[in-house]
């Protein structure tokens, strides 16, 4: 009989789940393997043995950051018109951000680097932004470039956003500006009527 394992899956878990908060409340440089180790209850062995070493560790973080705003993002059923689906996705990305502070400044608050003008893969949250202004594009309901158009929408939400997980923003404010935030963000893409 082989020896018991002792790095398994929760141990994993407790890595990825200390490391989340400590690069969402720190630094990066300043986060050790030591103490990222000592955090989880765990030894610095298990980490190298688990993740290979910190950049590792860093790297599973941001992919569960990825993959779950992805998941709810893609959650959001698309209908026949465009702009009410636009909307529907801000709103389920601020919830995202709201309902999982720590993954989401591990994601968009330093930690990673954001580029807007890099591939979007089959995974990306950004791809059910970009199918949907795609489809307002083609229906006329808005124009320009689509990922001038899906950056500034993300630099309205992720402002708010961040504002919000800063505690700047009581919960009227937020949702007021949320609102009149966004209508004007879509306001300037929008095709005038003719």
């Amino acid at each position: 009989m082989g020896r018991p394992r002792i790095n398994d899956d929760a141990v994993r878990d407790r890595l990825v789940e200390s490391a989340t908060e400590l690069f969402a409340t720190r630094p990066r440089e300043s986060v050790t393997v030591r103490a990222l180790a000592a955090a989880a209850g765990a030894s610095t062995a298990a980490l190298y043995s688990l993740f290979g070493d910190k950049d590792g560790l860093v790297a599973e973080v941001r992919n569960r950051a990825v993959v779950g705003l992805f998941r709810d993002l893609s959650a959001v059923p698309a209908s026949e018109d465009p702009l009410a689906d636009l909307h529907a996705l801000a709103v389920t990305y601020r919830r995202w951000g709201r309902e999982h502070r720590h993954l989401y400044m591990v994601l968009f608050g330093g930690v990673q680097t954001f580029d807007p003008s890099g591939q979007v893969g089959t995974g990306d949250p950004v791809r059910p932004l970009i199918e949907a202004i795609d489809r307002a594009l083609s229906a006329s309901m808005l124009s320009g470039d689509v990922t001038l158009i899906a950056l500034s929408i993300w630099v309205t939400l992720h402002g708010l956003v961040m504002l919000e997980l800063a505690g700047t923003l009581d919960t009227t404010t937020a949702d007021a500006a949320f609102e009149s935030s966004l209508r004007a963000t879509l306001r300037g893409w929008t095709v005038p009527p003719t």
